[in-house]
């Protein structure tokens, strides 16, 4: 239905967990105290699945290259391949050492010890994840790479996501999903080895139990249903934004997509494309707008999107004015899947407006920087006074005094700075 740009803006994205939260937090407590005998009877109680396995066995993945296709693993071959060159060559993994003449300043980058990679499994299996979290983490340096994800109703791991796992070069995979999961990784088991970072997308019970979790261990972000905002003029292909459009609206019943046109023709020709293509579910949460390019732009970096698409006559030119997106696609050409497969860009991004304040997943995920000094005593006569004055202006005698004994003379005359 065209919408008013109010309605688009004042959409409700950020869906409570307030439902779910009491819930997992009784997973979570279940597995700090149960350990793996809680991820054996949750993974029961909730999927009707007696797991064959917690950590999956060698024999798992030599099985799985058996089932999978050729075609499908050369796809994979090159989706890393681009995936691991767009981020090699993106990474901002740069020491940086400044030399003044009396001082040394520097940043180092060192990677986060172990991570612990989601890799949903409910609605589908997500195989691609494997890799768009993975291969960021490995080239960070990463020591210890682990996955979880759901089994399916046999209690094993999808095939496909066993052997993405394997390309990837996955420490430890385990068939373990939902709350369980995250609480596992958050506080280890007997079988599991707590990390220090979880990263990756999954439902809502995955994301409450990542905010719950968090003050004892780092997450990569808040996620939600995923969502797609076109920009389009004239220019635009219909059949293609439909598309697009509907490959977003599949991944859940709370995805949204928006398409804001500068005709009220063309908004109303994709609304009969997508309405040709999609369930009565999907268009529920599918709105139009009519808008120029300039007001375009403006809702978007207010909506900021986790996808953005950009089909209009001179996009390319105009990047440089989109402020907050997850990822951005330029072009008739650019489909949103392939930011989601091969391209190399990432596709776990903030979604419900936390592009405003989030980056997507890419190797700094996993890096964490540390700054040194060394100051030399003319460095720190130059700088002493200063560091003295405001030492003393906040009330730390200490911190004064740390320095002033650097800077007075010793009782030989020199410098005990030296």
């Amino acid at each position: 239905m065209i919408v008013s740009k109010d309605f688009i803006l004042n959409l409700e994205r950020k869906k409570s967990l307030e439902d779910v939260f009491q819930v997992v937090r009784e997973i979570i407590d279940r597995v700090k105290r149960d350990g793996d005998k809680a991820l054996l009877e949750i993974t029961n109680e909730i999927d009707g699945v007696d797991l064959k396995y917690i950590r999956v066995p060698e024999e798992e993945f030599d099985k799985a290259y058996d089932v999978v296709e050729d075609p499908v693993i050369d796809a994979l071959e090159l989706a890393k391949e681009n995936i691991s060159n767009f981020h090699s060559i993106t990474s901002v993994d740069r020491d940086i050492r400044l030399d003044f003449d009396h001082m040394i300043l520097g940043k180092k980058y060192t990677p986060i010890n172990s991570a612990g990679i989601y890799i949903p499994g409910g609605r589908a299996s997500y195989p691609s994840t494997a890799l768009m979290a993975g291969i960021p983490a490995k080239i960070a340096g990463v020591k210890r790479l682990v996955a979880c994800t759901p089994p399916n109703k046999e209690g094993r791991v999808n095939a496909l996501t066993l052997v993405a796992c394997d390309i990837v070069e996955f420490d430890e995979v385990y068939a373990v999903g939902g709350a369980q999961a995250i609480s596992a990784l958050a506080y280890g088991t007997e079988t599991i080895e707590r990390v220090d970072k979880i990263a990756g997308p999954g439902n809502k019970y995955v994301t409450a139990a990542k905010l719950l979790v968090q003050n004892d261990v780092a997450i990569d972000m808040p996620a939600g249903p995923s969502e797609i905002l076109v920009i389009a003029d004239e220019t635009a292909n219909t059949e293609f934004i439909a598309y697009d459009v509907c490959a977003q609206l599949e991944h859940d019943p709370s995805s949204i997509a928006v398409v804001l046109c500068t005709t009220e023709k063309l908004a109303k020709e994709i609304e009969t494309r997508v309405g040709d293509l999609a369930n009565e579910q999907m268009s529920s949460n599918f709105y139009t707008c009519v808008a120029d390019i300039d007001t375009a732009i403006a809702i978007s970096n207010s909506f900021a999107p986790e996808h953005l698409t950009m089909v209009f006559e001179g996009a390319e030119d105009r990047i440089d004015e989109i402020e907050n997106a997850g990822s951005v696609f330029i072009g008739n050409h650019s489909p949103v899947a392939s930011g989601d497969y091969a391209s190399g860009t990432n596709h776990i991004l903030p979604t419900s407006g936390y592009a405003k304040i989030y980056s997507g997943l890419s190797v700094e995920t996993f890096l964490k920087h540390i700054t040194y000094q060394m100051i030399k005593p003319e460095g720190l006569k130059m700088i002493g006074h200063a560091i003295m004055k405001l030492a003393e202006a906040e009330g730390l005698p200490f911190h004064k005094k740390s320095v002033k004994v650097r800077l007075k003379e010793d009782p030989k005359g020199g410098d005990s700075g030296v």
